[in-house]
């Protein structure tokens, strides 16, 4: 019997890292199948596409160079960091202070009560109603779903209806009870016929390129190009076979992965299950969030974050700049073998040098994963089940050591720069704030998950983020409404300017009867593209008279 359990659980083992796999499987299947199969015959344009060189000393020379370059300004700078200390102790060698507080916006609060002035309490609906309108963002369902016989502005207001009762999480039947004129039976069908999750993630990308489009470059500065991703606990039914145990979050349920841009706006969401691993799905959102956003930067915490994450976003050209819990355990790895006395400041958190010859050896393999990555010929989940603790490969061995030169690169540039340092918390802090907005947005069944099914979870996830995305673009518009004012705009301090964020909800009102009057419109000025139905028959802007 105990030879049993040992066999067992060495064949758990393997299979977690695909060393054994089923035959006919489609998750557990050979690793080979996972990697693209024309590799060989499309060499030079998949070493173009990740911007790699086809020389694997000239990839290993690159690498090194920047790691000896960072260390040596880590090592020089030393003695002038106040806020580091580097030294042989049992807690760790390196020993980082906290960043000093920046100053705190005084005038925000001001804004956003000008906000409530000028507009009023707004309810919720109402907000999805004008970011609908002002983006023509539903006709992403009919051109998905293929037509249908109903008009396009009775599916319109189904459609709305629909997503909003996902994403409050209250339920079909509660919002067929309020004032519209469209039944629970008319809700269900539009549901079944229309709203797949296909058509409510290409919903929720035209929301977020419009919210992209419409910014003001001098309220909001030039593009970002960087995310904040972090994973949201949320309960979920027992009888789900999705449904897991976290050990971290305590109690039952599933996880929503969120990306999120600096300036508050989701630009991908993704259901997983709880022992899902987070690096694979923090760079399957940076990798295929469909929006016009050019990622070239991800900010998470140390959940996000390990050696393997580290090598594979090199080799798929994005920074990886995570918040490493305890820091102060991090080793700094060698770039040359046999000088023992190079960077002495640096020393006690000094190990081993890279072992390049190893990432020579392995680079054509390590390429033709990210390129699996890139092609999506398997799930990022499975193509990196494979480089697991677990693992002999000798690839998985190559990335580690990536990995590692990588994170040296990351941690020296962190230590020394307090920016970068205050960077990444404001991108994790914009991630909480999007945490909280959707407490407040999913209030329904005390925020449960009651289905399951797992389409129905995948559409309340996709809607909820529909409802968010709707807040952050109107908000945007009201802030710009304002903020273009000279008087307002010159309220504004430098402090005020770093923290103005358009995700907030003091004027609006999730909760109560939904009442809806696709004629009523918020009175904003700022000018963006009518949706089709809209175009000609009535004004761009009006005054919200009811709803």
């Amino acid at each position: 019997m105990v030879y049993e359990v040992v066999a067992f659980q060495a064949l758990r083992d393997q299979l977690k890292c695909k060393e054994i796999w089923v035959v006919g499987a489609d998750k557990w299947r050979n690793p080979d199948e996972d990697l693209p199969q024309d590799f060989e015959a499309r060499r030079a344009e998949n070493y173009r596409e990740l911007r790699k060189p086809l020389d694997a000393a000239v990839f290993v020379d690159e690498l090194r160079e920047q790691m000896t370059a960072e260390l040596t300004l880590l090592n020089d700078k030393m003695p002038k960091l106040s806020w580091l200390d580097i030294a042989e102790r049992k807690s760790g060698a390196i020993r980082l202070t906290a960043a000093e507080a920046q100053p705190e916006p005084r005038n925000l609060r001001r804004v956003k009560a000008e906000v409530q002035r000028r507009w009023g309490i707004v309810p919720l609906v109402d907000i999805l109603k004008e970011a609908v309108l002002r983006t023509g963002c539903l006709d992403a369902v009919t051109s998905v779903s293929g037509g249908g016989s109903l008009s396009p502005e009775v599916l319109a207001e189904r459609l709305l209806l629909v997503i909003y009762a996902y994403g409050t999480n209250t339920g079909i039947k509660a919002v067929a009870s309020g004032g519209h004129g469209h039944t629970e039976d008319e809700l269900r069908y539009v549901r079944r016929r229309y709203l797949s999750v296909e058509a409510a993630r290409a919903v929720a990308i035209q929301i977020a390129n419009a919210t992209f489009a419409a910014r003001n470059t001098e309220l909001w500065g030039q593009g970002s190009t960087a995310v904040a991703s972090d994973s949201t606990h949320v309960r979920a039914y027992d009888q789900n076979l999705f449904t897991e145990w976290h050990s971290r979050y305590g109690g039952r349920g599933v996880l929503i992965y969120w990306h999120v841009e600096k300036k508050s706006l989701a630009i991908h969401s993704q259901l997983i299950n709880c022992t899902a691993s987070e690096v694979a799905a923090m760079i399957e959102g940076a990798m295929r969030h469909g929006t016009t956003m050019d990622v070239e930067a991800n900010y998470t915490d140390s959940h996000g974050q390990s050696e393997i994450g580290f090598g594979i976003t090199r080799l798929l050209n994005f920074d990886l700049l995570p918040r490493i819990k305890r820091i102060n355990k991090v080793k700094l790895y060698r770039p040359v073998a046999g000088e023992p006395d190079a960077y002495p400041q640096l020393t006690p958190a000094l190990t081993r040098p890279i072992r390049w010859e190893l990432i020579a050896q392995q680079y054509d393999q390590m390429i033709k994963y990210a390129t699996a990555i890139r092609t999506r010929t398997a799930s990022t989940e499975a193509i990196l089940r494979r480089f697991t603790r677990n693992a002999s490969h000798p690839t998985y061995a190559a990335m580690l050591e990536v990995g590692r030169a990588q994170k040296t690169i990351f941690v020296a540039r962190y230590l020394r720069l307090r920016d970068l340092q205050r960077e990444i918390e404001e991108g994790l802090n914009v991630m909480e704030s999007s945490n909280g907005a959707n407490s407040v947005i999913a209030y329904g069944k005390g925020g449960e998950i009651a289905s399951n099914r797992r389409d129905e979870q995948e559409m309340f996830v996709l809607c909820l983020r529909i409802l968010q995305s709707a807040l952050v673009f109107v908000n945007t518009l009201m802030l710009q409404d304002i903020l273009g004012e000279p008087e307002w705009a010159d309220l504004l301090t430098p402090a005020d300017r770093r923290g103005l964020t358009p995700l907030f909800w003091s004027h609006v009102r999730p909760y109560g009867e939904v009442n809806l009057d696709m004629d009523a419109r918020l009175n904003l000025t700022a000018v963006t593209v009518p949706s089709p139905r809209t175009a000609g028959d009535q004004e761009p802007s009006g005054q919200r008279t009811g709803g």
